[in-house]
């Protein structure tokens, strides 16, 4: 899952930022709009959610709203805002935000109104994620594995693990590759290392041989990486 956070005030947006990498979000913070606007307006990921905040310098966070949806973008947007009047929220909504959260607010708040913006998307994430023998648990963050014999084990996973075996369940049996592993699960100003999606593919793939998986993540040379969990028990 990917957020778009766009927050010109630092300490708030870092805040937030933190917040949502432990509840497994993948996040990308920016302080102005127009930045914001180049994020959105690529292809290279595909968001969730975004955030934004109504003060932005450059385009405002109601310009963006409108901009999207003239462009049929349906992205689940929270306004984030000091403007707490009726006319100002019934402006914010009218812009195109699908709901508003006045300044200031609790985390707990954020992160409960972010997860029923997903449950009324049209790409609603379910609470469980079954592929093969593993089940993926988006309420308490697990990931278990279940043996031919009925048997369950929890499996221990980083965030970045859980983000990624997350995106290989989403794509099972299809070749994704380094490039689109890397755009979809590393923030786009993050440095680059050549090797860090191969390093955190053996790491995953290690885990799942050990909760008793048979070559469940295929390397295929030159092309990416695959999924294959077809042979194994749910």
């Amino acid at each position: 899952m990917r957020v778009l956070l766009v927050e010109d005030e630092p300490d708030l947006g870092s805040a937030i930022k933190r917040a949502l990498i432990q509840q497994k979000y993948v996040v990308d913070l920016v302080i102005d709009g127009i930045e914001a606007w180049a994020y959105l307006e690529n292809s290279w990921t595909q968001y969730t959610l975004a955030i934004v905040d109504w003060m932005l310098p450059g385009i405002s966070g109601l310009e963006l709203c409108q901009r999207l949806r003239k462009n049929n973008n349906p992205l689940p947007l929270l306004m984030l805002t000091a403007k707490d009047s009726m006319e100002d929220k019934v402006t914010g909504l009218d812009a195109g935000a699908d709901d508003y959260l006045v300044k200031p607010f609790g985390m707990a708040e954020l992160l409960a109104r972010l997860r029923a913006l997903q449950r009324r998307s049209p790409h609603f994430q379910p609470k469980e994620l079954t592929v093969g023998n593993l089940t993926l648990d988006y309420g308490s963050s697990t990931v278990i594995s279940q043996n031919p014999q009925g048997n369950k084990q929890v499996i221990s996973l980083t965030n970045k693990e859980f983000q990624l075996l997350e995106y290989f369940m989403r794509h099972p049996n299809q070749i994704v590759s380094t490039e689109q592993i890397r755009n979809q699960l590393w923030e786009v100003s993050a440095e680059p290392v050549s090797n860090v999606v191969a390093a955190q593919v053996r790491l995953l793939r290690r885990k799942l041989t050990n909760s008793g998986c048979t070559n469940p993540i295929e390397t295929l040379h030159g092309m990416g990486y695959r999924l294959n969990l077809s042979n194994e028990s749910k």
